[in-house]
């Protein structure tokens, strides 16, 4: 089971931030490859050289990282290749639309596609709908969150929740089974 954690800008720009997390992680002896850090894209693009050592840091200890509300910001794709991320997570704004707008899907497709000559996989924020995660399958979107999966739980419930007897997972991979 992997736990995505988001990180505020102000926490991304702590100089220590990698140590932090490796202290946390050897503090609770967590595995590294249990932990997803979120950084959001105009928090990355707003300081590139720390972003770039921070997500190979990051890599290093063992932890995933993903890119967090992709598409919303002002990122040049110059840059995307520079940073040590293993998953884009595609924007609600441009999930909302599915399977209706075929310019929402257009963009859904060409970041999967960009995404896997990357080597990182694709997290759609917002399903709501069966036919909005269908026609994610059909795009090759590898991950889904979002209300038609679960509602947030509160912290007291989360043992439920992930004991399988609560509505559903946070996030649910995305196969030719996922679907009927």
């Amino acid at each position: 089971m992997r736990v995505a954690v988001n990180l505020s800008a102000r926490h991304f720009r702590q100089p220590d931030l990698v140590e932090q997390i490796a202290a946390i992680l050897q503090e609770h002896d967590l595995p590294p490859e249990a932990l997803e850090i979120e950084i959001t894209e105009s928090a990355i693009m707003g300081h590139m050289e720390m972003a770039q050592q921070i997500t190979k840091g990051i890599k290093a200890l063992g932890c995933s990282v993903a890119i967090d509300d992709f598409g919303t910001g002002y990122s040049s794709l110059a840059y995307l290749k520079q940073f040590a991320v293993d998953h884009l997570k595609i924007d609600r704004s441009f999930i909302s639309g599915l399977p209706r707008d075929a310019d929402d899907a257009a963009i859904v497709q060409a970041v999967v596609g960009m995404a896997g000559m990357l080597g990182m996989r694709v997290i759609a924020e917002g399903v709501e709908t069966a036919q909005q995660l269908q026609h994610l399958l059909q795009l090759g979107c590898h991950e889904a969150q979002g209300y038609l999966i679960s509602r947030p739980v509160p912290a007291d419930q989360i043992d439920v929740l992930l004991s399988g007897e609560g509505a559903g997972r946070h996030r649910l991979s995305l196969s030719a089974s996922s679907v009927s």
